[in-house]
């Protein structure tokens, strides 16, 4: 096993504020996660109070993120993977799926929370084949994300583009639109970009608790329209069945019918 590359950042990300609540270790206390403090876990159970179908949120975007790694692995081929907000590591990271079914896969995680680049530097061992290497980098900021990430991956060759509840941080939906753009216009031709984040208008009990969450002075989270998930895919060809609530992306075989959440989803090609 090979340690991770590490790219730091702005000195401004050198200190964990363990006053607030941050919404990487919120989600990793749902994933069942020890990488967190005690504000993380009230604010995690205030909103599981209100919204108890949080935790299957969580766990159905986890699976969703494996089942696209494992499409993009054995059927379309990439060996590269540009992983945006990968927030705690924890079961099933980018890089353990890819490299499991291909070692040779080159993995770029980019956050910009102190406490997940410690995990990062503790936990996130590539296999000897590939690489797996880490940006400190905010997704506001996606020129430096491409300049750090080229130090690892080859963008003459396609990579995959992974953006999992990443974007409803963007506050402005012209801005997350602009990242999207940006990023996937510096990848090639059969490249691919997989998205998954809240959605609006499926479930107003989620919604309820998100915007308490929102106002708890918490890092806002904003839930899009499935409509606007959708956007994000524009002028790219979408993999069956397209955007939808991410446990009915290619479900795996003999498991148990999946129910439609607020969660939405899909993965597609750059032509």
């Amino acid at each position: 096993m090979t340690d991770p590359e590490t790219t730091h950042g702005p000195a401004g990300h050198a200190k964990i504020d363990t006053s607030v609540p941050h919404s990487a270790r919120i989600w990793n206390y749902w994933l069942g996660g020890k990488d967190n403090y005690p504000v993380d876990e009230q604010a995690g159970d205030a909103y599981t109070a209100v919204f108890p179908g949080i935790v299957t949120i969580a766990r159905s975007s986890r699976a969703f993120l494996r089942r696209n790694i494992t499409y993009l692995i054995t059927e379309a081929g990439i060996r590269q993977f540009l992983d945006v907000g990968t927030g705690l590591p924890t079961a099933d990271n980018t890089h353990e799926v890819a490299q499991r079914l291909a070692p040779e896969a080159r993995i770029v995680y980019v956050d910009n929370d102190p406490m997940v680049l410690s995990h990062a530097r503790a936990l996130l061992y590539s296999s000897r084949e590939g690489a797996t290497a880490y940006v400190d980098a905010d997704v506001m900021d996606p020129d430096r994300i491409l300049a750090a990430a080229a130090r690892t991956l080859d963008f003459t060759r396609p990579t995959a583009l992974i953006l999992s509840n990443i974007l409803g941080h963007v506050g402005d939906y012209k801005d997350a639109r602009s990242i999207v753009t940006r990023l996937m216009d510096a990848l090639p031709s059969g490249s691919y970009l997989s998205i998954n984040d809240g959605s609006r208008g499926i479930d107003p009990v989620f919604e309820q608790a998100q915007d308490a969450y929102n106002e708890s002075g918490a890092v806002p989270y904003n839930l899009r329209t499935v409509d606007e998930i959708t956007a994000y895919f524009d002028g790219l060809e979408l993999i069956e069945p397209g955007v939808v609530s991410v446990p009915l992306w290619r479900p795996e075989a003999g498991t148990a019918a999946p129910d439609v959440i607020g969660e939405h989803g899909g993965l597609a090609r750059k032509p």
